[in-house]
């Protein structure tokens, strides 16, 4: 064994999965543990996308109200709690 690898054991793979990744591995002329080596590889070479925050997930939810407008940033200005003075 090579010094530096690491094991990863998956346990409750669902059967149908498992079966998904059989004939890919066959149509690639794999072993089903290379194939899933392959798919990890991949999967950790994806460029990490930032989180959206709040503001990014209110804009998705009404993108498709027909509106088209700009709502400015906040950042940069002081936060200051709300106030409910009669």
């Amino acid at each position: 064994m090579i010094s530096g690898m690491a094991q990863l054991v998956v346990r409750n793979l669902e059967n149908s999965v498992k079966v998904k990744l059989q004939r890919r591995a066959k149509r690639h002329g794999r072993s089903m543990e290379e194939e899933v080596r392959e798919i990890l590889r991949n999967a950790a070479r994806e460029k990490e996308q930032p989180a959206g925050g709040l503001g990014t997930a209110i804009s998705s939810i009404f993108a498709d109200i027909g509106e088209s407008f700009d709502i400015p940033e906040l950042r940069g200005y002081e936060l200051k709690p709300a106030t409910f003075d009669e």
